[in-house]
């Protein structure tokens, strides 16, 4: 068995519940557009900043659904671990295990999707990229869980797990900035 420390496990149940609630958010609003054409969602704020742009193309719906359904579950399994982490109780590796590997496709799916939303669709939604901020740091919990005491390769991925994560969001920042970097600069 496999006991989060507390750290771990208050980054487990923050994120789910951060990852969980811009899911939801966001297919209510995906739902508000199906009945009303005409809906402009709320995080629709600005010509880059639009959520209703992104959630009409087909990369919102990869797999004929609404993508944030897949996040409403994911999430979910997340918040549940997180709070029994919490509260002290340990699972075994294969638990670990099946939430790093499931963390794992979220990052591949959201380094997708920032793909698609850097330099397909041109805009970006904002309960999105509360996902794209969520998941690399939920992997690297995971990640640390299951190799943080090995030795060898994997041993040193946990061991620089944050490094990771803070070169993915400065990476992320970095290529937000150069795709919009006109719109950006307007605005000075």
């Amino acid at each position: 068995m496999i006991t989060a420390g507390p750290r771990a496990a208050w980054v487990l149940l923050i994120g789910g519940l951060a990852g969980w609630l811009a899911a939801v958010a966001l297919t209510v609003e995906r739902f508000k557009l199906f009945t009303d054409p005409g809906y402009t969602p709320s995080c629709s704020i600005n010509p880059i900043l639009s959520c209703g742009s992104v959630m009409v193309t087909d990369q919102a719906a990869v797999f004929g659904f609404p993508n944030p359904l897949m996040g409403i579950v994911g999430f979910s399994v997340v918040v549940t671990l997180g709070v029994l982490s919490v509260a002290g109780v340990g699972f075994p590796r294969w638990v670990w295990g099946g939430l790093w590997l499931g963390t794992l496709l979220g990052v591949g799916f959201v380094c997708w999707l920032i793909f698609q939303s850097l330099y397909r669709i041109n805009a970006l939604c904002p309960y999105c990229m509360v996902v794209w901020a969520i998941i690399t740091p939920l992997l690297a919990v995971c990640t640390d869980q299951l190799w943080g005491r090995s030795r060898g390769p994997l041993g040193v991925l946990a061991e620089w797990r944050w490094t990771i994560v803070a070169l993915f969001f400065a990476v992320v920042l970095l290529l937000v900035f150069l795709r919009f970097q006109d719109y950006w600069l307007s605005l000075v």
